[in-house]
């Protein structure tokens, strides 16, 4: 009789792919933001009557074209949903890991809000739409801007739990850009009644950022240097 031994499995070893599924989710929701705006960029260049300085990426969703946006605000959600299952995980019962999450979650679900109801037309999109703003707000587009409202209202909130998560790992940096990124989104919008152009700044913004600090919550803790919290020898 022969008896096969096997290596016991260590502890880190059965970790690992869980980790690596993890980082997956955590560079999902990275790769959301660079998705949405691309799409954005490219319909915004080559769909006959859209002008950046006049209409908002919302407004592709209208037309022969539309699904092509519709498409894109439903795959930034999935993709933001995915990343915020990633942070919770990674955050774990640090101070950011609750609130952050749930955060991030609600603003990628109001993307699958705004894949459902889209924008309404006006400003000349499409290209036989009245060259004004809508005199009135369809119901679509009414629960579009209720949705987009909350859904970066979330996002600011969620920098600012971040920012306690990057000041408890001495990271003074990211939690100061985390602090000041909500000021600057807020700024876009409030100064979109005099600039559409504002606006999309505000929202770009706030989708950089979120790859950003998705990037690095997925590059894992910082690597403390041996002289980290102590005074330099004389």
């Amino acid at each position: 009789m022969t008896h096969t031994l096997t290596a016991p499995i260590s502890s880190a070893q059965a970790a690992a792919p869980a980790a690596r599924r993890t980082r997956r989710l955590v560079f999902a929701g990275a790769a959301a933001g660079p998705l949405f705006l691309g799409v954005g960029l490219i319909q915004g260049l080559t769909r006959d009557g859209f002008d950046f300085t006049r209409n908002a990426i919302s407004q592709l969703s209208i037309g022969d074209l539309g699904w092509i946006q519709m498409t894109s605000f439903a795959l930034t959600g999935a993709l933001v949903i995915a990343g915020a299952i990633g942070m919770r995980r990674t955050l774990r019962d640090g101070p950011a890991g609750t609130w952050a999450p749930w955060l991030v979650g609600v603003f990628g679900l109001s993307f699958l809000v705004s894949a459902v109801f889209p924008a309404d037309a006006g400003a000349g999109f499409p290209a036989d739409a009245a060259e004004a703003p809508a005199a009135s707000i369809s119901t679509d587009g009414a629960i579009h801007m209720l949705g987009g409202m909350v859904g970066f209202l979330a996002l600011c909130a969620a920098f600012l739990v971040l920012a306690r998560h990057f000041a408890a790992q001495q990271e003074r940096g990211w939690a100061l850009a985390c602090r000041l990124m909500p000021v600057a989104v807020l700024a876009g919008f409030m100064a979109s009644a005099a600039s559409v152009l504002a606006f999309t700044a505000g929202a770009g913004l706030g989708l950089i950022w979120l790859t950003a600090t998705a990037v690095r919550l997925a590059a894992g803790p910082r690597q403390s240097s041996p002289n980290d919290g102590r005074s330099p020898r004389s």
